[in-house]
């Protein structure tokens, strides 16, 4: 008799790689003409980044840089979550952004149905923020995975723990 094989559907943001790119965009800030002595700034927070500058063009600037640096060091624009821009003191502009971590349950629900209507042999259950898929067949887990990479859904995925 097969042995069942599985894997982790996670969504997972590598903070030492977040932490590498807001760095590199804080020095870019820094020496950028139009940033420079600007009063712009960023900062890392667990899993948020707060972006702080004078004025929206600055701040659209600074989050284009921000990404700019994410997408270079593999980290999906897919975990970011976009607060509102807010007006603070000083005419300044602030916006906070998120990394999400984890998968909601929406969006697990979501991921177990697409699975169930794949009619393909595998179960799907949700363990807190993450997904497994077992299988006895590691082709149906394969066609799993190339099914949810080319869904449409506003996360970040990750496969893990593929046994």
């Amino acid at each position: 008799m097969s042995k069942e094989s599985s894997f982790d559907v996670v969504s997972k943001v590598d903070m030492q790689e977040a932490t590498n790119a807001i760095n590199q965009a804080q020095k870019e800030i820094d020496t950028r003409f139009d940033l420079k002595g600007s009063g712009s700034e960023i900062a890392l927070d667990k899993e948020t980044i707060v972006l702080k500058a004078p004025d929206e063009m600055k701040l659209k600037n600074i989050l284009e840089i921000v990404e700019g640096k994410l997408v270079k060091r593999e980290i999906s624009l897919k975990s970011l979550d976009y607060g509102k821009i807010e007006s603070s003191l000083g005419g300044n502009v602030k916006q906070v952004v998120t990394l999400k971590q984890g998968i909601s349950k929406e969006n697990a629900k979501k991921i177990t149905t697409l699975i169930k209507d794949s009619k393909l042999k595998v179960q799907a259950q949700i363990q807190d923020d993450q997904v497994r898929v077992v299988g006895k067949n590691r082709d149906d887990l394969q066609a799993i995975m190339k099914l949810l990479r080319g869904a449409d859904l506003d996360m970040d995925m990750q496969f893990l723990n593929y046994r």
